[in-house]
């Protein structure tokens, strides 16, 4: 299973037109049936946002939202102290919704597909950290791989 951010979708949306690439688009479509590709809750909410149609497309294939739980919560409340955020005072880094999907991924044993910047520097302070780096981190490991990457680790072939 696969744990999409807003980003990847957004990025899929706007880059790859389902009018020019019906295959990768029917593909995933499948992924989403095969509940392969989800989303959290919140990342949906902010693709349906910035993107309807993107929105409208996820709802028409039936995308399974991840609701956010409990132990999801839990975890984004560790996770957030690994990264020194008290009071919600979040820095340049991730934000709470980023947090939360982090620790969805996590918590489902699943690869995260987010295509915000990848830091090759660690920043100085952990909480200027994007999702790549605090994936990275050993006490969170979640694997983390931008839409490019997901495409080429599936193998498929679109025609």
């Amino acid at each position: 299973m696969r744990v999409f951010d807003a980003s990847s979708m957004i990025y899929a949306w706007d880059n790859y037109p389902v009018g020019q690439f019906p295959g990768l688009w029917e593909w995933m479509a499948g992924q989403i049936e095969e509940k392969q590709l989800v989303m959290p809750s919140v990342a949906f909410d902010e693709v349906n946002h910035k993107t309807p149609d993107c929105g409208e497309w996820l709802k028409e294939n039936n995308l399974e939202q991840l609701a956010i739980s409990n132990a999801i919560l839990q975890e984004a409340k560790r996770i957030k102290g690994l990264l020194g955020i008290a009071n919600d005072k979040y820095t340049t880094g991730v934000g709470e919704n980023d947090i939360l999907i982090i620790a969805a991924a996590r918590l489902h044993g699943a690869e995260l597909v987010s295509d915000e910047a990848k830091q090759p520097n660690l920043p100085k302070i952990p909480s200027n950290r994007k999702i790549p780096a605090v994936c990275v981190m050993p006490t969170v490991s979640v694997t983390c791989i931008n839409f490019i990457e997901y495409i080429k680790h599936s193998e498929e072939v679109f025609r």
